[in-house]
């Protein structure tokens, strides 16, 4: 855990969420600045900055990442219309959390460019 990361703080219940899944390794919740009907993050409890900072001990968090998030997906309703997984990495993602996250967006038809 890294002490300055919103996220670090969420996943320690020190700042409220809307939880929308948790097991030992991920926690999911709501985003609170939703861009799509459906705008979930999926993180990995294990403090990672970004996907190039993952090294190979990260592979089965990583994969178990993935497979929650479908797991998720399925259980919010997404998998019949589609939905969209978000990744961002480095500066030019204009990600403004240094904690790997993946977003689920879905619940309506999606924009080729999220910004």
């Amino acid at each position: 855990m890294a002490d300055d990361c919103l996220f670090c703080k969420i996943i320690a219940g020190d700042l409220p969420s809307n939880k929308v899944y948790e097991d030992a390794d991920i926690f999911a919740f709501e985003d609170i600045k939703p861009l799509a009907p459906v705008h979930v993050l999926v993180v990995p409890k294990k403090h990672i900055v970004d996907m190039l900072a993952a090294s190979a001990e990260d592979e089965a968090l990583l994969g178990k990442l993935l497979l929650r998030a479908n797991d998720i997906a399925r259980e919010l309703g997404l998998a019949e219309s589609g939905f969209r997984y978000v990744l961002n990495t480095g500066e030019n993602s204009r990600r403004t959390i240094f904690h790997i996250h993946l977003h689920i967006l879905g619940g309506r038809q999606l924009h080729l460019s999220m910004g």
